[in-house]
Formats: C-alpha cells, sequence, structure tokens
C-alpha cells in the first residue's frame, strides 16, 4: 500500500467521523442544495456530471441530467426552488480517490425529513454529482399500510 493509498483511506475515514470541513465533497453538496434553494438554475445543475441520474422521491422519476433540466426549468424560471436544509451526512471516498458516496439525512417543509444518498465523481480537480437519489424513510411500522395504500392506488 502506497503513502497515497494510506492517506486516502484516512480522509475517508476522517471525513466520516465528522471532520468533513477537510473534503471539498461536503461543500459541493452544501451548495448544490443551496442553488436549488435559491432556485439558481446554472449552479444547481453545474454541480452534476453530464451523464447523472436523478432519481426522486416518485418511481417514476428516474431523470438523466437533461431530462431533470427540463423539469425543473420553469420552477427555477419563475423563482421557486426547494430548500432542503442538512442534518446529517456520511461521505466515504474510494482508495482511489476519484469516486465518492453519500448519505445525507436532510429537512424539508414539506416532506418532513428525507434521505439524499447518491456518488460522485472527479472530473478535472471538480467534485461532480454522478448519481443523486431523494427518498422518504418510512418507519417499518408503517410500511404495511404505506404498500397497500400504494396497491390501491395502483389498481
Amino acid at each position: 500500500m502506497t503513502r497515497r493509498h494510506i492517506f486516502l483511506i484516512l480522509a475517508g475515514l476522517a471525513i466520516t467521523s465528522g471532520m468533513q470541513a477537510q473534503s471539498p465533497i461536503p461543500s459541493v453538496l452544501d451548495d448544490f442544495h443551496l442553488a436549488a434553494s435559491e432556485a439558481d438554475y446554472d449552479r444547481y445543475f453545474g454541480h452534476l456530471a453530464e451523464n447523472s441520474v436523478f432519481l426522486g422521491t416518485d418511481i417514476t422519476e428516474r431523470w438523466t441530467k437533461s431530462e431533470f433540466q427540463d423539469y425543473a426549468r420553469p420552477h427555477f424560471s419563475a423563482g421557486r426552488g426547494w430548500t432542503y436544509v442538512l442534518k446529517t451526512r456520511n461521505v466515504l471516498v474510494a482508495p482511489d480517490g476519484q469516486t465518492a458516496w453519500f448519505d445525507e439525512i436532510l429537512h424539508n417543509e414539506k416532506f418532513g425529513d428525507v434521505r439524499g444518498t447518491g456518488a460522485l465523481i472527479l472530473e478535472e480537480d471538480t467534485w461532480k454529482i454522478i448519481q443523486y437519489h431523494l427518498t422518504l424513510p418510512v418507519p417499518n411500522d408503517l410500511i404495511g399500510k404505506l404498500v397497500e395504500m400504494i396497491n390501491e392506488q395502483s389498481e
């Protein structure tokens, strides 16, 4: 194992132990969310890799970057973004230093606490989000009722 690999492994451990300021990844994710809140279309989509995918809360929401841009453009043009406030985040960086993945708990006024997960890639010294997945965590004791409701709607 080289000194570089040891550093990257330690950097990944430091990020998950709360010393996230040492990595630019939390700043990228923070600015991604801030740009959405400010309805800043160019800045928001500038954080996404060209071949990125956004998975929304609805099962039908699997959007390529261009599809997601088409969805968001009218909202952002009207000054309507979406606000998700960070509660917790974990980030891991692969030993090669070119890929990272994360999970975060965010709060949204409409949806309450949600989970975002995803991956980033390093492109020309800039971290880009290659996949983002927004989910609504469901307490286990509510899953049965929720599944029934979804099945009834699908019929």
